[in-house]
Parts: structure tokens; sequence; C-alpha cells
């Protein structure tokens, strides 16, 4: 059995992103890995991502908690509050969201959408690379990164 090995904090939303990607591919077994990314862009925890509101809700989460993390059960020091603020102005900067202007006429992505789905996809390959060196296998579902 793999040894259990806490994530980092950073890997939160990756992971957040990772499991919604597989749940949409179980609903929808005919998709392939880039279809369930292009139809996680149209789901509400998209929105909560791109808005900045999964970030919010965290930091509130903490700082209610006197940043006791609820799932680690340990303090969240500043530091670490630092780089979630960065990943959650990447996150809003990457993921920015404009309605019905994801595809051109010729059905290719336009480049904003392409930014997206690219920050997206490294996202995922970076919770795929922490469960491959870590010897959590077992939590390798998607192979983005074969």
């Amino acid at each position: 059995m793999p040894k259990k090995i806490e994530k980092p904090y950073v890997l939160r939303a990756a992971e957040f992103i990772y499991l919604k990607v597989i749940e949409i591919k179980k609903q929808n077994p005919e998709v392939n890995n880039i279809q369930a990314f292009e139809i996680f862009m149209t789901t509400k925890e998209y929105d909560l991502l791109s808005s900045g509101e999964f970030h919010d809700k965290w930091f509130l989460e903490l700082k209610n908690n006197k940043f006791i993390d609820k799932i680690s059960k340990n303090k969240i020091n500043e530091e670490t509050l630092r780089l979630l603020e960065l990943q959650k102005s990447s996150m809003i900067k990457f993921l920015m969201k404009i309605p019905k202007l994801y595809y051109t006429k010729s059905h290719f992505p336009l480049e904003i959408s392409q930014r997206a789905f690219d920050h997206l996809w490294r996202v995922c390959e970076s919770y795929e690379m922490w469960c491959k060196e870590t010897d959590q296998e077992n939590l390798i579902y998607l192979d983005i990164i074969e």
C-alpha cells in the first residue's frame, strides 16, 4: 500500500481541477482528456477558480479557523499564504473567461481560451508529477504526463 504523504497546499487547486476532470470523464466515457478539460471550462467549478472565489472561500475558512487548515490540521504560515495569493492571481489571469467567445468561426479556440486550457493542463500535470514523485501513483487517472 502506498504511503500517505501530505500534499503541498499549492496543489489543492490542482487536485480540485483534476478530480472534476475525472468526474467529467466518468460521466462521459467517450470523451478524451482534451474534451474533458474543455467541458470543465464550462462548469461552475471553473467559474469558482477563474473568479478567485475558490481561494477566497478557502482564505475565509482559514481566517475563521486561526489559519489552521481543516484537512491537514496544520497552521498555514504567512509565506504559504503569499504563495496561495499568487496562485489565486495567476488563476484569475490565466483562466479569464469571456462568454460566447470560446471558439472562432473555424472552431479553433481563441488565444485566451487556449491560454486557459494550457494553464489547466499544466496545473494537472504538476499534480500528476507530485503523485509520481511521491509514489502516489494510485491517484493518477488521466495519465497526462505519459
